[in-house]
């Protein structure tokens, strides 16, 4: 007799994936998540109702669809608004992740200051600190108005009964791994628990055209904290990043339904608060009259072309291993560089102890830099200074080639606003070829030919 199959509900599913299990395991079979197999409450499976929808809510050709009825609005931090793609469209739910301390509460704080100046009701949910603490906070930044109102919950039923009572035109949840929902099982910060209040929240979002901003956790590889439908759920993706030594903060779109997502917005934190940076030229550049060592590279960080002064300092070396100590820029591609150096320009490096470094806390990361590094490193050697109006622009190459880089034209036009007079870039053909443009020649000639193996 065939055995009779159970229609009891699997006790265990995945709150990621969906994927059930009798019983309870780690890590997920079919998404390969740790920590997301929870017990079941009931079967999961597709509900078969079909509910009529209202004639305001009925499919429309989307050549109907008004948009009028979603202007965008300012939040009044302007490097905030350049990231967001001109400024925040109601109804939408942003995420703004960061590690911790970077100054995600700082920004948040002033973005509803200044949408309260500007005549916006503003309700900041806190779930971290207290509101005695966020006051103190906003005394010292200034972010104090009438139309900010504050409330430390961290239950979400309390938090809708807020935004029933003020009627806020902007919400500020910080953070969503603090509150936790009646409706699902799991301690605050579990990932059923931010998945049912993240959807609940822009579910909010859309019903009432209400705008809500949502901070994020990050792990230790500074991804985002919870289920990964977390950011497949919100329109905008923010990420906050900045390097605790230095005031330079930088605010980046990760994902964007309503703008690009290639514009950065930049930030200095201060005594007094966050202060937004128009112009961070100022801040990579170095001061005083010209140095042998310096070079000034335009770097692109999304689609903002900014200055970057790369020193460097060579010493003879005492040891049998030279030292190579790099800070902002990638040390393998410096020693690549050397090596470029040592071999197509005649520069001898190998008793060299070498230090290269950005100016301003900056961090390097693409190939356009490499020119700028390598006349750097000769400029250090041969002991002469680069003029103070000179940039470089310029993929090297093993062959000794500078190749051209995206955007040049952008560079370009950037460096001359900025007062650069020369521009050192591809059209020098080669490395030896930008050295001797800028008078720094080798110690000894370049072998022209190279003998074969």
């Amino acid at each position: 007799m065939a055995s009779r199959r159970s229609s009891a509900p699997s006790p265990f599913r995945c709150t990621e994936c969906g994927w059930t299990t009798l019983r309870w395991v780690g890590r997920c079979g079919e998404c390969q998540q740790w920590g997301t197999v929870v017990e079941a409450a009931e079967q999961t499976g597709i509900v078969k109702t079909v509910t009529a929808a209202s004639p305001a809510r009925a499919a429309r050709p989307i050549t109907e669809i008004d948009t009028a009825d979603a202007p965008r609005r300012t939040s009044g931090v302007d490097e905030f608004d350049r990231v967001l793609g001109g400024g925040i469209v109601p109804g939408a739910a942003i995420l703004l992740s960061g590690e911790p301390g970077v100054g995600k509460s700082t920004l948040l704080l002033e973005v509803a200051a200044q949408s309260a100046r500007a005549g916006r009701r503003v309700l900041y949910a806190s779930g971290e600190e207290s509101t005695a603490q966020v006051r103190l906070r906003a005394e010292r930044t200034g972010a104090l108005h009438d139309e900010l109102y504050l409330a430390a919950e961290t239950d979400l039923a309390t938090i809708l009964g807020h935004v029933d009572a003020v009627q806020p035109e902007l919400l500020i949840v910080d953070s969503v791994q603090t509150v936790s929902s009646g409706l699902s099982e799991g301690m605050a910060g579990h990932p059923s628990q931010v998945r049912e209040v993240a959807s609940t929240l822009i579910r909010l979002a859309k019903e009432r055209a209400l705008p809500v901003v949502i901070v994020g956790h990050v792990t230790k590889d500074g991804s985002i904290a919870g289920p990964r439908i977390l950011e497949h759920l919100v329109d905008v993706v923010c990420h906050f990043e900045g390097d605790r030594h230095t005031a330079l903060r930088f605010v980046r779109a990760l994902k964007n339904r309503f703008g690009p997502t290639d514009e950065v917005g930049c930030f200095e934190m201060t005594g007094s608060g966050i202060a937004e940076v128009p112009d961070p030229s100022g801040l990579f550049l170095g001061h005083g009259s010209p140095e042998p060592g310096t070079c000034v590279t335009i770097a692109l960080e999304g689609r903002r072309a900014m200055p970057v002064e790369v020193q460097a300092l060579t010493v003879p070396s005492s040891t049998p291993n030279p030292r190579r100590v790099v800070s902002g820029v990638d040390s393998a591609r410096v020693a690549m560089i050397l090596a470029v150096l040592e071999r197509r320009a005649g520069l001898r490096l190998s008793d060299q102890d070498v230090y290269v470094s950005t100016v301003g806390g900056v961090r390097l990361v693409e190939p356009g830099a490499d020119l700028a590094i390598a006349i750097a490193i000769a400029s250090a050697v041969r002991g002469q200074a680069v003029r103070h109006d000179i940039a470089a622009i310029g993929e090297l190459s093993l062959a000794g080639e500078v190749r051209p880089v995206t955007s040049v034209a952008h560079r370009r036009t950037e460096a001359t606003r900025l007062g650069y007079k020369t521009i050192i870039d591809e059209g020098c053909g080669s490395l030896t070829g930008a050295l001797r443009d800028l008078a720094v020649r080798p110690v000894r000639p370049v072998r022209e030919e190279i003998p074969a193996f």
